[in-house]
This record gives C-alpha cells, sequence and structure tokens, in this order.
C-alpha cells in the first residue's frame, strides 16, 4: 500500500485493507501523512461508539458477540476493538479477547482488532484511539471492549459516544463502584447472566439505587438499567435500543460538540504522553484547543515539531 486510501475506498474495501491500514497506523504513527489521513477522518465519522467496560469475568466478551450478531441481523457493519492486557516482554496483547469472539471470517461485514493496551492504565493507547478513528469512519457500529475497571472508564468517555458498563449478579459490585464514583461515568448499565434470576434482579435494583445517589442532575439523560443475558439473548435488544436512544440524545444535545472535546482530550493525552507536565504547561501559550478540536493529530505534530526547535542547540 503507497498511501492511504480515500475515506470513500476505505468504506468500500474489504478487510484485507482496513487491516492494513490499522498496520500502518501502528507503524508510522507519527508521520505527517498517517496524522493528515487521521485528521480527514476526524472530519467525517459515520458510526456510533459503544465501549464496553466492567470487572473481568462480568461477560464483555459473550455480551460483545451477542451485540455483534444482533448489529449484523439489522444489516449493520460493526467493527470491534478489544483492548488487552499487555506482555511484558514482548509488549503485544496477552489474552486475545478476539479468540472468545465467533465471528464468520468470510463476513466482510465484521471486523474484529485485538491491541494491547501498552503502558496506559486505562488501556486506551494512541494506537487505539486511531483505530477508533479508522473504524467510526468506515462503519456502522463500533464496539470498544476494555480491559476491565479502574481508569479505563475516564479514557473511555474521551474515545466513545456511549459508555456501557457491564455488572455481574451477586458480586457486590455496584456497592464498590459507588465508592469509587464510578456510577457518574456510564451512560447504559448492562446486568450480564440474567438467567440467574432473582440475583439478576437483586443486581438490578442495586445498581437503579446506586445510580440514584451516584449521577449528577441535570444532564437530561436517564442511565437504563438493562438485564440480559449473552447466552438466551434476552434483554440485548433493549439493551441496542438505549444505546441508539442514548445516541439520538447526543444528537440532539450536541453530538458534534462532545467529539470536538474529544479531540482535545486526544490532543492533550498526546502531548502529556510524550512531554509530560512540562509539555502540558506550554500550551497554555497558544490556542492548541481550536487547532486540535478539528486536526487532533496534525495538531500534535505541529506542536512536537516547535518542541523539538525549541531544544536545537
Amino acid at each position: 500500500m503507497t498511501g492511504y486510501p480515500s475515506p470513500g475506498d476505505l468504506r468500500a474495501g474489504n478487510k484485507r485493507l482496513l487491516a492494513q491500514v490499522l498496520t500502518r497506523l501502528e507503524t508510522e504513527a507519527h508521520d505527517r501523512e498517517t496524522a493528515a489521513f487521521l485528521d480527514n477522518l476526524c472530519l467525517d465519522p459515520k458510526g456510533a461508539v459503544l465501549g464496553l467496560t466492567g470487572p473481568p469475568g462480568v461477560g464483555k466478551s459473550s455480551l460483545t458477540d451477542a451485540l455483534i450478531k444482533a448489529y449484523r441481523a439489522e444489516g449493520k457493519r460493526v467493527a470491534v476493538l478489544a483492548i488487552d492486557p499487555s506482555s511484558s516482554v514482548t509488549g503485544g496483547a496477552l489474552l486475545g479477547d478476539r479468540t472468545r469472539l465467533k465471528t464468520d471470517p468470510l463476513d466482510d461485514g465484521v471486523f474484529v482488532r485485538s491491541m494491547a493496551a501498552r503502558d496506559r492504565l486505562g488501556g486506551l493507547s494512541d494506537q487505539a484511539v486511531a483505530a477508533i478513528t479508522v473504524f467510526r469512519a468506515v462503519v456502522d457500529r463500533v464496539i470498544v471492549e476494555t480491559v476491565g475497571i479502574g481508569q479505563s472508564e475516564g479514557d473511555l468517555k474521551h474515545a466513545v459516544d456511549t459508555v456501557l458498563l457491564c455488572i455481574q449478579p451477586g458480586s457486590g459490585d455496584s456497592l464498590q463502584f459507588m465508592k469509587a464514583g464510578i456510577m457518574e461515568l456510564p451512560d447504559l448499565v448492562a446486568v450480564t447472566k440474567a438467567d440467574l434470576g432473582a440475583l439478576a434482579r437483586r443486581a438490578s435494583s442495586d445498581v437503579t439505587g446506586a445510580l440514584s445517589l451516584s449521577r449528577m442532575e441535570g444532564q437530561g439523560w436517564k442511565v437504563p438499567v438493562t438485564e440480559v443475558s449473552s447466552h438466551t439473548g434476552a434483554g440485548i435488544a433493549e439493551l441496542i435500543a438505549g444505546a441508539d436512544a442514548h445516541r439520538v440524545f447526543l444528537e440532539e444535545t450536541g453530538l458534534l460538540s462532545r467529539r470536538r472535546r474529544q479531540h482535545v482530550a486526544w490532543f492533550t493525552d498526546m502531548v502529556r504522553t510524550e512531554f509530560g507536565r512540562a509539555g502540558l504547561a506550554m500550551l497554555s501559550g497558544e490556542d492548541w484547543n481550536a487547532r486540535a478540536g478539528d486536526t487532533p493529530f496534525g495538531s500534535f505534530l505541529t506542536f512536537a515539531g516547535e518542541i523539538s526547535d525549541r531544544l536545537q542547540p
């Protein structure tokens, strides 16, 4: 591949082309052509981005598999980014969540990519953000499955449209999340393994109560709690309806401005990662945020170039 494809060619292409683009993004991350390609995709995102998070073992991969099947039944193209813990030896993805997804390799309407969390606590590296940028410009629905609970929810807010928190019945998760303030972050909550019956209903009630105590007022969105079973398919349609309703809510209340804020957050995070507090302090001199809202990747390269020039003897 000599150059990056146009957005139209990328949407019309197959999984092989998409895989080639993602590989090039990882190997030429700080290339000016790569930044221009990503910034161009930022201008015209097509798909809705759903971020799944929750503690290990809650059933995120099984739920992702069920969502893929439901979206494909609706004729929608789906891309999945599965964030895994990093190997301390190779830096690569350790668990390989994609091996647990039962997708048809011949179906060009489904694309799954595993990616290592690398050195990011929340699991969303610069490469992951770049992949999300490509996916949302190509497919109808993007699912981002994070490595687990913790800092990842804050990261997800800056990378996806809708945060889905998964909770397991009988685990006491809702109380622990309420203590940690995590209940302020999700846009949807799924109580998994609904086929457990009374335990799932109890967990749903606990979560609803925790949300009523933790959720900030005045945001205009009431977080729905849905009991789902990936095994039986119960609640999957309701969960998708909730995600679609949240998408409509965002469009009615300023989805474009939210995504501009996300771009600024991506830019700021790249500066922090590369240059630390000193780099962040240098942002105050110019209105970098205004530039980053439209061109986060190119703005970072420009900023990095200016820093390098200052360091020249």
